[in-house]
């Protein structure tokens, strides 16, 4: 009998245990699910709230066109994003007329979001004259300023252009560089800004041209900030999905969307325009240049989205940086219109398709 009671009770003792694994089996089950589901909801909530907006940048009406005509046709289309390109007489223009130009803007709905240079004219640093330095360092204190006035959180720029014939002073040029704009984040700071932004260029000569350098220098630039960041604004890249970089033989070193991604981590905008195989000429989206462009505008918003968690930002605009037809002839500028308008209708048009497909 009490054999038999040692067997009754081991196989009770087994079948407990075997519950309770069965219980621990099911608790570890609900726990993972319920962390995945909390992971989806988490995902879900980022792609919720990562947004891409499409902007215009101004660079083409420049001598051709007013900005009311401009914000005008933004607003038409659809689009109140306006990313300001600077002028000849845009560092000497008194406060006043920025007042107005805000005043214009606002009026159409339209929200200066960014001012970023149309030329290489802040490009003193890479000059080993001094004097181009000191005339960096003043138009881009003015710069600022304006951004100030405009209530625009971010201004920016390339860093200029090495010349060909010095190329040597490159190295020395891109840290004199590095050290003005440490400088610049603080101004900008006190200004109420929020960022500084650079442009990746397509040549050696512009710095920076590849995704290491790309990165070398905003490594450095991010880490001042964060060693200071009550004191400095943020630094990032105005990046442009049609550089690339080409050798002098034409080979393709880096392409363009490499190069792009590669700017994801630092990305706080970006410029839209089309271009050729080796990055030569650029045009938009009209009608009649789509088919000789390389620039895939679904891929380009797959990318962002697929990669939103590299982006610091949660709402990157794209600013079609349009270079316009033929400036100052009769049978060229009445175009500009039409340009526009296509290009941002055939932008919104891949969006929708994309948003489409991807939902």
């Amino acid at each position: 009998m009490k054999k038999a009671k040692k067997r009754v009770d081991k196989i009770d003792q087994g079948n407990k245990n075997e519950g309770n694994n069965i219980s621990m089996m099911a608790f570890w089950i609900h726990n993972k699910i319920e962390r995945g589901q909390r992971i989806m909801r988490k995902m879900q909530d980022l792609e919720k709230n990562f947004t891409i907006e499409l902007g215009v940048k101004s660079d083409p009406i420049q001598y051709r066109y007013s900005f009311d005509w401009l914000f005008n046709l933004m607003a038409e289309e659809g689009i109140y994003n306006l990313q300001l390109g600077t002028f000849t007489e845009f560092y000497s223009l008194p406060d006043s007329y920025f007042f107005r130009l805000k005043e214009s803007a606002q009026s159409k709905g339209i929200q200066i979001s960014s001012i970023f240079t149309s030329h290489r004219e802040l490009g003193g640093f890479l000059n080993p004259e001094k004097e181009y330095a000191e005339i960096t360092m003043k138009n881009y204190r003015r710069m600022i300023e304006i951004a100030a006035i405009l209530e625009c959180p971010v201004a920016g720029s390339s860093m200029g252009s090495v010349y060909r014939d010095n190329i040597e002073y490159r190295p020395q040029g891109i840290k004199s560089f590095l050290k003005f704009i440490k400088d610049m984040m603080v101004f900008a700071k006190d200004h109420g800004l929020s960022w500084l932004t650079l442009e990746p260029m397509s040549c050696y000569a512009e710095p920076p041209c590849n995704s290491v350098e790309l990165k070398k220098i905003a490594d450095e630039l991010v880490q001042f900030h964060l060693n200071q960041p009550e004191k400095t604004v943020r630094f990032g890249y105005c990046s442009d999905v049609s550089h690339g970089w080409a050798n002098q033989e034409k080979i393709v070193i880096e392409n363009n969307l490499d190069y792009f991604i590669a700017s994801f981590p630092y990305l706080y905008e970006f410029h839209f325009k089309n271009t050729d195989s080796i990055y030569n000429s650029t045009f938009g989206f009209e009608l009649e240049n789509l088919e000789r462009g390389i620039i895939d505008v679904k891929e380009v918003y797959s990318i962002l989205m697929k990669k939103q968690n590299e982006i610091p930002v949660t709402k990157v605009i794209g600013y079609l940086e349009h270079p316009g037809p033929k400036f100052g002839r009769d049978y060229s500028d009445y175009l500009l219109d039409r340009w526009l308008r296509e290009s941002l209708k055939y932008l919104k048009e891949q969006w929708a398709e994309w948003s489409a497909i991807f939902s």
